[in-house]
């Protein structure tokens, strides 16, 4: 399919580029979509939580009172859960959350984001362009040109580090390369804004 080039002024510039329809026009698969998006959350989980149970915290081992003759329940030491200060009782312990995704199913599931991004017309090329210095007013002014008001996520074909600091005081407005593209942060943007140059290297990317 062929989509227009637009300008950093927000008008079209006359060019285009073609996206093939078997990464941009293909049927999305919702529960491919769904598998990688929960495998992404999942690795971005620490797993570093821990707490202590009765072998790990500092009290005296010594029996608190007699096991027989009281009227109450019996006790052990000061460590047992059911006291205050005592050691938890199947406590968090660190682990990794890290899911196995298919190759296949993570490709699929890339293609169907990019799909549905088109679907709602919520994709968009801009040409190649780069700032001298950090100028975060005139990148403001090409999204607000673009029509990204309610957010969006700029595509590089490489990293640019003037444009990352120009961006990143912009709520809701972010820049990653081909390369670092996930299903995660397509979906969760308002708006997708692909580089011309960006576009070659995904469709590599499938290849």
């Amino acid at each position: 399919m062929k989509v227009d080039v637009y300008g950093i002024n927000g008008k079209s510039t006359g060019r285009s580029v073609d996206l093939p329809d078997d990464i941009f026009g293909i049927e999305p698969n919702d529960h491919a979509i769904y598998l990688d998006v929960k495998a992404i959350q999942a690795h971005q989980r620490q797993g570093t939580h821990k707490a202590k149970e009765r072998g790990e915290i500092k009290g005296s081992t010594k029996k608190i009172k007699k096991q027989k003759g009281t009227g109450t329940a019996r006790f052990g030491n000061i460590k047992n859960p059911l006291f205050r200060s005592g050691g938890r009782i199947f406590g968090p312990r660190p682990r990794t959350y890290d899911l196995k995704v298919n190759k296949k199913v993570k490709r699929l599931a890339r293609k169907s984001a990019l799909s549905t991004m088109i679907k709602n017309g919520a994709l968009k090329v801009v040409e190649d362009f780069t700032y001298d210095a950090p100028k975060t007013k005139e990148f403001a002014s090409m999204l607000n040109n673009l029509e990204c008001s309610k957010g969006s996520l700029m595509v590089l074909a490489e990293a640019d580090n003037n444009l990352y600091k120009s961006c990143r005081n912009i709520k809701k407005s972010e820049i990653t390369t081909a390369n670092n593209l996930n299903t995660l942060n397509i979906l969760g943007a308002g708006t997708l804004v692909l580089s011309e140059g960006s576009v070659s290297k995904i469709i590599e990317a499938f290849k």
